[in-house]
């Protein structure tokens, strides 16, 4: 006997195909015969699937287990920040104290003076792998004073900070700072690495 607000539901295979007339009838007849076991549930009503030449056609949702949270979406990713100047990173008082003095002496010493730029250039990558080799904490670069405004000497000078920074060394550099008078002044800098562990 069929209970009020209770159908039976559709069998498996009537959902990947459509029923004919005969066996709608039969399914008819059969549900008629049956007696729910648990008369308070309701049977949700099936939907009927679309067309298949039908150009909405959507996957079906994601199944929701019942009980479980789904997990919260990973936030945004955030630009990074750009990278701070080699000149402005922060050493601690005791070094920067000691380079201003000109009182460390530097561990490895690399003169770029009358090279080209694309020679200057090797040679100051080449110079740092060397430094880097030997453990060196404090490199003293010589490359001639700035450029004046309007002149075109002081090239090398106006191309080192980027070189360093974009070079495959610039990960170990901790802080590049303008060399002690007695170790060149304004014609030299400071090149301290990172302790290597």
């Amino acid at each position: 006997m069929k209970r009020s607000g209770w159908a039976l539901p559709r069998p498996a295979f009537a959902r990947s195909r459509k029923l004919t007339q005969e066996e709608e009838a039969l399914w008819a007849r059969l549900a008629q015969t049956v007696t729910p076991l648990e008369p308070q549930r309701r049977a949700t009503p099936v939907a009927q699937p679309r067309p298949a030449d039908s150009a909405e056609a959507l996957p079906p949702p994601p199944k929701r287990i019942k009980g479980r949270v789904p997990p919260p979406l990973p936030p945004p990713p955030t630009a990074a920040p750009p990278p701070r100047p080699l000149d402005r990173h922060g050493l601690d008082a005791g070094w920067d104290k000691r380079l201003a003095k000109g009182l460390v002496a530097p561990d490895f010493s690399l003169d770029l003076h009358g090279f080209t730029l694309d020679e200057a250039h090797a040679r100051l990558d080449h110079g740092l792998t060397l430094a880097r080799q030997q453990q060196a904490r404090l490199v003293l670069l010589i490359t001639g004073r700035p450029r004046p405004a309007g002149s075109s000497r002081g090239a090398i000078r106006a191309h080192v900070a980027d070189w360093l920074a974009q070079g495959a060394h610039g990960h170990a550099i901790a802080a590049l700072r303008v060399a002690h008078v007695r170790h060149g002044g304004a014609g030299a800098l400071y090149i301290v690495l990172k302790r290597q562990r």
